[in-house]
C-alpha cells in the first residue's frame, strides 16, 4: 500500500541533504489488492486544451543557487527544444472522469486500497485512518483515498470538477496520455513552458513571490505543517484556472499540484545533459520527475514551488497533491 516516504520532521535546511518532498511514496514490494487495470488503446494524436510554444533555447536550472543539492538544480545550462504543445493546466477531475469511464481504468491508488491524505484535511473514520510516519505525521494512510475521493472516503470530488485530478501514479498519467493522444512532457520542456518565456527568474511571474502582496500560486501560509491561515483561500487544490497564466498562457506551473514528467530522475543529470531536446538518463533510475511544487510547499520546508526545482518519486506512487498535465510534438 502506498505511505508516506522518510523525511525530516519540521523545516529543512537548504544547504543540507534532504529527502524528496512532501509527495508520499509506495512502499517497496507494495502488492495491489484488486486485479490490473484494464489496457489502454493508444488513440490519436490531439492537441485540444494545449499550447504551441515555439521552442527554441532556455537556461535551465537554478539560477539563484537555492535549490536542494540533492535535488541536482545545477549546473545551471543552456538547452534548445523543438516547438511542442502542453496542456494549458494540469489534468482536471472532469478530464479523467471521462477516461475512467471510457475505458474502465482503475488507478493505482484504487489498486492498494490506501492513498496518503495530508493530516487536516482527512476525511475519514477512524476504521480507515491506517497509520502515520514518525518522521512525516502530516501524511497519514487513509483506506478509500483515491482520485474520486481525495481526502478519504467521507469527501467527493462533486463540485470540484475542475480542480486538478490527484491520486494519480505516473503510470496512471502515461496511461491517460495514451488515451488522450497526448504523452507526458520531457522535464526540461516543463521548465521551459512553466517560466513563460521569463528567463532566468525565480518564478514564472519573476522573482517576487507575492508582487504588491498579490499571491500567485497556491501554497502553504503560517506555519508549516499545523497552521495555514488560508490567506489564498486553499486548504488542499484550488480549481486549475485560479491566478493568473504565464507569458505562454499555462496555469498553475507553481504549487497546487506536483505534475509527473516524462524523465527517469537523476540529481547528477544535468552535468551530462546533451543540448538539444534532452530527454533525461537513459538508464532506469527507479524514480521519475515531479516538478511545480503543491500547496504543502512552504519556504520553511520545501521551495520546491520555485520553477528551476525539482524533485522525484517512483512511478507507482500517488497521493493527494500529485497530478500532471500532458504534451504532445509539434
Amino acid at each position: 500500500m502506498n505511505r508516506p516516504p522518510t523525511e525530516p520532521s519540521g523545516p529543512s535546511d537548504p544547504a543540507g541533504p534532504v529527502s524528496p518532498c512532501c509527495a508520499a511514496s509506495a512502499p517497496a514490494g507494495a502488492a495491489p489488492v484488486s486485479s490490473p487495470p484494464v489496457a489502454v488503446p493508444r488513440n490519436p494524436r490531439s492537441t485540444k486544451g494545449q499550447a504551441l510554444l515555439p521552442g527554441g533555447e532556455f537556461t535551465m536550472g537554478d539560477h539563484f543557487d537555492e535549490g536542494y543539492p540533492n535535488d541536482g538544480e545545477t549546473p545551471v545550462h543552456p538547452v534548445r527544444l523543438a516547438p511542442f504543445h502542453i496542456d494549458e493546466t494540469a489534468v482536471t477531475n472532469r478530464a479523467f472522469a471521462r477516461f475512467v469511464r471510457e475505458t474502465g481504468y482503475t488507478t493505482e491508488s484504487e489498486r492498494f486500497g490506501v492513498s496518503p491524505v495530508f493530516h487536516l484535511a482527512v476525511a475519514a473514520g477512524p476504521e480507515d485512518i491506517l497509520h502515520r510516519l514518525d518522521t512525516t505525521y502530516w501524511w497519514v494512510a487513509v483506506r478509500g483515498a483515491d482520485w474520486r475521493h481525495p481526502e478519504g472516503p467521507r469527501s467527493t470530488i462533486g463540485e470540484r470538477s475542475n480542480h486538478p485530478v490527484v491520486h494519480v501514479s505516473w503510470n496512471d498519467a502515461t496511461a491517460y496520455a495514451a488515451w488522450a493522444g497526448k504523452r507526458l512532457p520531457t522535464e526540461a520542456e516543463w521548465e521551459y513552458a512553466a517560466r513563460g518565456g521569463l528567463s532566468g527568474r525565480r518564478y514564472a511571474w519573476g522573482d517576487e513571490l507575492t508582487p504588491r502582496g498579490e499571491w500567485r500560486c497556491n501554497i502553504w501560509q503560517g506555519r508549516f505543517p499545523d497552521v495555514n491561515t488560508l490567506d489564498d483561500g486553499h486548504l488542499t487544490t484550488a480549481p486549475v484556472k485560479s491566478y493568473r497564466p504565464n507569458g505562454y498562457g499555462l496555469w498553475g506551473t507553481a504549487g497546487n499540484v506536483w505534475e509527473w514528467c516524462a524523465d527517469h530522475f537523476d540529481p547528477g543529470y544535468y552535468a551530462r545533459a546533451p543540448h538539444q531536446d534532452p530527454q533525461g538518463p537513459p538508464e532506469a533510475t527507479g524514480a521519475r520527475v515531479m516538478r511545480g511544487g503543491s500547496f504543502l510547499c512552504h519556504d520553511s520546508y520545501c521551495n520546491r514551488y520555485r520553477v528551476a526545482a525539482r524533485s522525484s518519486n517512483t512511478p507507482d506512487s500517488a497521493s493527494a497533491n500529485l497530478g500532471f498535465r500532458c504534451a504532445n510534438d509539434a
